[in-house]
């Protein structure tokens, strides 16, 4: 009798072992829906974060032209007329030795994984899925997603 207590001190019975690893399945497919979301819901914080950034960028430019600090072509509204401008910066008014950039760089879209933006001219209707080609007035995702929140991606 003692023999059978020591046996069974030293290990798991195999249908304890079934029972811990049908537990532990349990909770890793309970916890795989949950990592998905997160991951998404860290993308979509990313985008939020890309969009405000440009369209900041788009509006500290659009002032810049309204205050006369940079030169801009008479027809635009003073709109930069790409995303690159914004990076690459303009010329000050007045000071041909100094330039501003509004953008470090063209943020990566965390859906698509590109730099391509979807862009609206001024003259655009606010849905508009088609850029004019005159002007940035505001930028959208090219992803055709759906958020977590039931939006798609592209009407953010």
């Amino acid at each position: 009798m003692g023999n059978g207590c020591a046996r069974r001190e030293r290990g798991l019975t195999l249908l304890e072992l079934v029972v811990a690893t049908a537990i532990l399945m349990v909770l890793a497919t309970m916890a795989l829906p949950l990592a998905r979301v997160k991951i998404k819901s860290d993308k979509e914080i990313e985008l939020r974060r890309a969009l405000r950034e440009m369209r900041t960028a788009i509006d500290r430019y659009k002032d810049a032209a309204d205050r006369s600090l940079i030169a801009v072509k008479a027809d635009t509204e003073g709109y930069p007329p790409d995303l690159e401008t914004l990076v690459e910066g303009v010329q000050l008014a007045g000071k041909p030795d100094r330039r501003v950039r509004f953008l470090r760089r063209i943020p990566t879209d965390p859906m698509t994984n590109s730099t391509e933006w979807g862009l609206r001219c001024v003259q655009d209707e606010p849905d508009s899925r088609f850029w004019c080609g005159d002007d940035v007035f505001d930028v959208y995702s090219r992803s055709s997603g759906t958020a977590l929140d039931g939006t798609r991606y592209n009407e953010w």
